[in-house]
């Protein structure tokens, strides 16, 4: 029998369990897939937008995967850092490892006044409205009048949608009860989504795209001045363009001729900005005020460059949504310039060497590139190596039961009966409030509704 341990149970995690369970050259396998988190799912949970179902539903496949037989979930398992598991201590358990952690940093701007009250990173804000027990549920007062989103991909999209969106339309998701009352109070009423390239380089898709212009009360403004900017715009008929990026051009144009919204138009107006770099957070009173921009241009070789002009742009709430990054796990080779582990088709790289036993996935592998879907293929490439390492793998030592040398170690794991009573528990919760399942947000309310105890 080959014992393997995943670490993680985001879609990385998951699809390197499932692809361990699909191959046929070594039969007998036994996967235990860990995580820090009492829940599993990982950003499928905690980062998809709460109203966006059927990207959520991915938890069906998800699932099916972790209910096999020959597949353990064991969560509420710190691997790493000061407090957790060491990686060479896991390593004495299990006969391979293949961490999928993620990248669980956000990127800075860099930028002074980044740290003003009122500044945050778009991860946090997502993590709040998904009811992360990281962070507080009172987190955010959304006390602002307007709003700046640095970025131009989904999730700037998505942060974006979700102050725009009425709080009586989410009131049929799982977002928590002090994310819904904070959401229903909100005094945003201008959302800017802000991005130094043109529109032709942003990262949205489209359909994220089109839902900004179907939301109830909310109109979207694009100036048709900075699409014009953009050679591709401009020239978007003669070009062979991506598809995608034609038919975000497409949308652009239509809100574009739209012009600017009246009060009676709409309630609250998303401005989509584009060859804007911010350069400053502006402060009054103690806490960010605004954002200086700089202008920029494109450069002619396929960049952007300063124009020496600057705009500042009002906000009480500014959303930094500008990337992920990986983050080390005390215990493993790290390369901080990629923010990734060091490896070769999987298997990870002590001073340049294959470490026995030893495998990363998903973004700590790659980077945080591509979309879920992507980490099928990355799982699939290192489980080929495990399973090509797997006559040497076998005749490493490996606990007979590592749940309980964990707990003899002082861990107190959560397992499928656990996450089955926390979902119970989150159903109940619901129903007490006239909703579907809601989720519960803190780490004492996740860990006494996987015991069974009453909240």
């Amino acid at each position: 029998m080959l014992r393997v341990a995943v670490v993680g149970s985001g879609p990385s995690g998951v699809y390197t369990a499932q692809a361990l369970l699909n191959q046929s050259l070594v039969p007998d396998v036994r996967v235990h897939v860990l995580d820090r988190l009492p829940t599993p799912y990982g950003l499928v949970r905690y980062g998809v937008a709460p109203d966006h179902e059927k990207i959520k539903s991915l938890q069906n496949s998800l699932r099916a995967v972790l209910e096999d037989e020959r597949v353990t979930f064991v969560g509420h398992v710190q691997i790493g850092g000061a407090d957790g598991v060491p990686p060479a201590r896991l390593a004495e358990l299990y006969h391979a490892v293949v961490y999928c952690v993620g990248a669980a940093a956000d990127r800075p701007l860099a930028v002074p006044g980044e740290d003003l009250p009122g500044s945050w990173s778009a991860t946090r804000f997502v993590s709040w409205y998904s009811a992360h027990p990281d962070i507080a549920p009172d987190g955010f007062a959304l006390e602002a009048r307007s709003a700046v989103v640095i970025g131009v991909g989904n999730v700037a999209v998505d942060v974006a949608r979700i102050l725009a969106r009425g709080a009586d339309e989410l009131r049929a998701t799982d977002v928590p009860r002090a994310a819904l009352g904070a959401l229903a109070g909100s005094r945003v009423r201008e959302v800017h989504i802000a991005g130094r390239r043109g529109p032709s380089q942003a990262r949205f898709t489209t359909k994220e795209l089109r839902e900004l212009g179907a939301l109830p009360g909310a109109r979207v403004v694009v100036d048709p001045a900075e699409l014009a900017m953009d050679p591709a715009y401009a020239a978007q008929d003669g070009l062979p363009l991506p598809a995608v990026v034609r038919r975000n051009l497409e949308v652009l144009r239509g809100w574009s001729a739209l012009g600017e919204p009246t009060v009676a138009d709409a309630a609250r107006r998303i401005r989509l900005r584009f060859f804007l770099r911010p350069v400053e957070l502006l402060e009054r009173g103690g806490r960010v005020a605004g954002v200086r921009f700089a202008r920029t241009a494109p450069d002619g070789a396929g960049g952007v460059q300063d124009t020496g002009a600057y705009e500042d742009v009002e906000a009480q709430l500014v959303l930094r949504a500008v990337g992920y990054r990986g983050v080390e796990l005390p215990g493993l080779p790290f390369d901080p310039v990629r923010g990734t582990v060091p490896h070769a088709a999987g298997r990870v790289l002590r001073d340049g060497v294959p470490s026995p036993g030893e495998y990363v996935a998903g973004w700590i592998k790659r980077g945080p590139t591509g979309v879920i879907g992507s980490n099928r293929s990355c799982a699939k490439e290192t489980v080929h190596s495990l399973i090509e390492d797997a006559p040497l793998l076998a005749r490493r030592p490996a606990a007979e039961d590592p749940l309980a040398v964990l707990r003899a170690w002082g861990l107190r794991p959560v397992e499928w009966d656990g996450w089955l009573s926390i979902e119970r528990a989150e159903a109940a919760l619901g129903r007490s409030l006239g909703r579907g399942p809601v989720k519960i947000p803190d780490w004492q309310g996740l860990l006494a509704a996987a015991r069974g105890e009453e909240g």
